[in-house]
Protein backbone atom coordinates (compact mmCIF):
# COMPACT_ATOMS: atom_id res chain seq x y z
CA UNK A 1 0.00 0.00 0.00
CA UNK A 2 1.53 3.50 -1.09
CA UNK A 3 0.98 6.24 1.25
CA UNK A 4 0.14 9.54 -1.46
CA UNK A 5 1.82 12.68 -0.48
CA UNK A 6 -0.53 14.90 -2.55
CA UNK A 7 -3.75 13.36 -4.60
CA UNK A 8 -3.50 13.52 -8.51
CA UNK A 9 -4.16 16.39 -9.98
CA UNK A 10 -8.06 15.98 -11.68
CA UNK A 11 -8.10 13.24 -14.53
CA UNK A 12 -4.62 12.13 -13.63
CA UNK A 13 -4.35 8.36 -12.34
CA UNK A 14 -4.29 8.29 -9.13
CA UNK A 15 -1.68 5.50 -8.47
CA UNK A 16 1.08 7.92 -10.32
CA UNK A 17 0.73 9.95 -7.30
CA UNK A 18 4.14 10.47 -5.49
CA UNK A 19 4.28 7.81 -2.63
CA UNK A 20 6.76 9.05 0.23
CA UNK A 21 9.18 6.39 -1.38
CA UNK A 22 9.60 7.30 -4.86
CA UNK A 23 10.02 11.19 -3.02
CA UNK A 24 12.92 9.85 -0.40
CA UNK A 25 13.87 7.77 -3.55
CA UNK A 26 14.25 10.90 -6.09
CA UNK A 27 15.62 12.96 -2.60
CA UNK A 28 18.70 10.39 -1.75
CA UNK A 29 21.03 12.04 -4.50
CA UNK A 30 22.14 14.94 -3.45
CA UNK A 31 22.51 16.65 -7.31
CA UNK A 32 18.81 16.00 -7.50
CA UNK A 33 18.05 18.25 -4.57
CA UNK A 34 20.46 20.31 -5.63
CA UNK A 35 18.73 20.94 -8.70
CA UNK A 36 15.27 21.46 -6.77
CA UNK A 37 16.87 24.21 -5.13
CA UNK A 38 17.86 26.16 -7.79
CA UNK A 39 14.69 25.68 -9.45
CA UNK A 40 13.34 26.75 -6.06
CA UNK A 41 15.64 30.49 -6.04
CA UNK A 42 15.23 31.18 -9.47
CA UNK A 43 11.88 30.51 -10.40
CA UNK A 44 12.89 30.71 -13.97
CA UNK A 45 13.28 27.93 -16.87
CA UNK A 46 17.10 27.05 -17.10
CA UNK A 47 19.13 25.42 -19.02
CA UNK A 48 21.21 22.12 -18.10
CA UNK A 49 24.35 24.51 -18.78
CA UNK A 50 23.17 26.57 -15.86
CA UNK A 51 22.08 23.84 -13.56
CA UNK A 52 25.74 22.18 -14.34
CA UNK A 53 27.42 25.42 -13.23
CA UNK A 54 25.90 26.23 -10.34
CA UNK A 55 25.51 22.92 -9.05
CA UNK A 56 29.52 22.23 -9.46
CA UNK A 57 30.68 25.32 -8.03
CA UNK A 58 28.39 24.19 -4.38
CA UNK A 59 30.38 20.87 -5.02
CA UNK A 60 33.94 22.21 -4.74
CA UNK A 61 33.60 25.62 -3.04
CA UNK A 62 34.01 27.83 -5.63
CA UNK A 63 32.23 30.56 -7.32
CA UNK A 64 30.35 29.54 -10.51
CA UNK A 65 33.04 31.36 -12.77
CA UNK A 66 36.11 29.61 -11.26
CA UNK A 67 34.25 25.98 -12.39
CA UNK A 68 37.14 23.82 -14.55
CA UNK A 69 35.56 22.00 -17.59
CA UNK A 70 36.58 18.57 -15.92
CA UNK A 71 34.12 19.86 -12.69
CA UNK A 72 31.65 21.03 -14.84
CA UNK A 73 31.72 17.82 -17.43
CA UNK A 74 31.20 15.54 -14.62
CA UNK A 75 28.41 17.57 -13.21
CA UNK A 76 27.00 17.92 -16.54
CA UNK A 77 27.08 14.18 -17.90
CA UNK A 78 25.73 12.80 -14.66
CA UNK A 79 22.97 15.70 -14.89
CA UNK A 80 22.23 14.45 -18.23
CA UNK A 81 22.49 10.96 -18.39
CA UNK A 82 21.07 10.10 -14.85
CA UNK A 83 19.48 13.15 -12.44
CA UNK A 84 17.47 15.12 -14.67
CA UNK A 85 15.65 11.97 -15.92
CA UNK A 86 15.51 10.52 -12.53
CA UNK A 87 13.22 14.12 -11.54
CA UNK A 88 11.40 13.65 -14.96
CA UNK A 89 10.27 10.63 -14.79
CA UNK A 90 9.28 11.30 -10.75
CA UNK A 91 7.40 14.08 -12.26
CA UNK A 92 9.26 17.06 -9.85
CA UNK A 93 10.60 18.55 -13.11
CA UNK A 94 9.68 19.28 -16.62
CA UNK A 95 11.46 20.58 -19.79
CA UNK A 96 11.03 21.68 -23.67
CA UNK A 97 13.28 19.51 -25.36
CA UNK A 98 16.85 18.36 -24.35
CA UNK A 99 17.44 19.68 -21.20
CA UNK A 100 16.64 23.26 -22.01
CA UNK A 101 13.98 25.00 -20.43
CA UNK A 102 13.58 22.70 -16.89
CA UNK A 103 11.22 24.29 -14.71
CA UNK A 104 9.21 22.86 -11.82
CA UNK A 105 6.24 20.90 -11.63
CA UNK A 106 2.76 20.93 -9.62
CA UNK A 107 4.14 18.31 -8.19
CA UNK A 108 7.79 19.86 -7.22
CA UNK A 109 6.01 20.70 -3.57
CA UNK A 110 5.82 16.83 -2.80
CA UNK A 111 9.40 17.24 -3.50
CA UNK A 112 10.65 20.34 -1.95
CA UNK A 113 8.30 19.78 1.29
CA UNK A 114 11.30 17.36 2.00
CA UNK A 115 14.51 19.51 1.62
CA UNK A 116 14.38 21.17 4.46
CA UNK A 117 16.37 19.39 6.84
CA UNK A 118 16.83 19.73 10.67
CA UNK A 119 20.61 19.10 11.42
CA UNK A 120 21.11 17.41 15.15
CA UNK A 121 23.18 20.07 16.05
CA UNK A 122 20.70 23.05 15.33
CA UNK A 123 19.35 24.48 18.84
CA UNK A 124 15.81 23.59 19.61
CA UNK A 125 14.05 26.75 18.96
CA UNK A 126 10.92 26.21 20.35
CA UNK A 127 12.42 25.87 23.72
CA UNK A 128 14.80 28.73 22.88
CA UNK A 129 11.63 30.86 21.88
CA UNK A 130 9.23 29.97 24.86
CA UNK A 131 12.32 30.55 26.74
CA UNK A 132 12.75 34.11 25.21
CA UNK A 133 9.32 35.02 25.51
CA UNK A 134 9.39 33.86 29.61
CA UNK A 135 12.29 36.52 30.18
CA UNK A 136 10.35 39.12 28.28
CA UNK A 137 7.26 38.75 30.05
CA UNK A 138 9.73 38.77 33.55
CA UNK A 139 11.44 41.62 32.54
CA UNK A 140 7.63 43.79 31.41
CA UNK A 141 6.69 42.81 34.82
CA UNK A 142 9.69 43.98 36.40
CA UNK A 143 9.72 47.23 34.79
CA UNK A 144 5.82 47.47 35.33
CA UNK A 145 5.87 47.43 38.94
CA UNK A 146 8.98 49.71 39.45
CA UNK A 147 10.97 46.86 40.42
CA UNK A 148 14.63 48.61 41.00
CA UNK A 149 17.20 48.02 39.26
CA UNK A 150 14.93 48.25 36.27
CA UNK A 151 13.50 51.77 37.08
CA UNK A 152 17.02 53.03 36.39
CA UNK A 153 16.19 52.99 32.24
CA UNK A 154 13.41 54.54 30.75
CA UNK A 155 10.48 51.74 29.68
CA UNK A 156 11.14 52.68 26.09
CA UNK A 157 14.80 51.53 26.42
CA UNK A 158 13.78 48.20 27.57
CA UNK A 159 11.33 47.50 24.40
CA UNK A 160 13.59 48.33 22.23
CA UNK A 161 16.43 46.08 23.96
CA UNK A 162 13.80 43.05 23.64
CA UNK A 163 12.90 43.94 20.23
CA UNK A 164 16.90 43.81 19.21
CA UNK A 165 17.10 40.67 21.02
CA UNK A 166 14.30 39.22 19.12
CA UNK A 167 15.79 40.71 15.91
CA UNK A 168 19.08 39.28 16.43
CA UNK A 169 17.13 35.71 17.10
CA UNK A 170 15.70 35.55 14.37
CA UNK A 171 18.82 36.07 12.59
CA UNK A 172 20.69 33.49 13.73
CA UNK A 173 17.69 31.23 12.78
CA UNK A 174 17.53 32.49 9.63
CA UNK A 175 20.87 31.70 9.48
CA UNK A 176 20.55 28.26 10.61
CA UNK A 177 17.77 27.37 8.52
CA UNK A 178 19.31 28.45 5.38
CA UNK A 179 22.36 26.51 5.96
CA UNK A 180 20.23 23.05 6.52
CA UNK A 181 19.13 23.76 2.88
CA UNK A 182 20.97 22.09 0.24
CA UNK A 183 24.11 24.09 -1.06
CA UNK A 184 24.82 25.35 2.52
CA UNK A 185 24.02 28.84 1.82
Amino acid sequence: MSLAIQDAPAGEDPRVACSRDAVFSTLANERRRYVLQILHEREAPLTIRELTEQIAAWENGVAPEEVTYRQRKRVYTSLHQTHLPKLSEAGAITSERSWDGIRPTDRTPDFEAHLEVVDGTDPPWCDYYLGLAGVSVALVTAVWADVHPFTLLPDLAYAALLAAVLAASAAVHRRYARRARPGGR
